[in-house]
C-alpha cells in the first residue's frame, strides 16, 4: 500500500471513481450523481484537462482525463 501523497490536501477533493477499490459502486449518492461524503479522492493536481487523484482508502494513484478546459481534447 502506497503512503498518502505529500501534495495531498483535505480541501483539494474531486469526485471521480476510484479505478481500484471502486468503493462508491453501492452507494446511493454516488449512483446519483452527488458528492457523497465518503467516495471523494485527493486531488494532487492537474495538468490541463487532466486530473492527477489518489484515493484516501486505497492509496490507488491515477490520472483522470476530464476532456473539460483548456488542453483538453473533445472525444468525437
Amino acid at each position: 500500500m502506497l503512503p498518502i501523497d505529500p501534495h495531498a490536501d483535505l480541501g483539494r477533493r474531486a469526485w471521480v471513481p476510484c479505478p481500484a477499490c471502486r468503493d462508491d459502486r453501492d452507494c446511493a449518492d454516488c449512483l446519483d450523481g452527488r458528492n457523497c461524503g465518503e467516495h471523494w479522492r485527493y486531488l494532487i493536481g492537474n495538468t490541463g484537462s487532466r486530473l492527477h487523484l489518489q484515493c484516501p482508502g486505497c492509496t490507488h494513484l491515477w490520472d483522470h482525463e476530464t476532456h473539460f478546459g483548456a488542453g483538453g481534447t473533445r472525444p468525437c
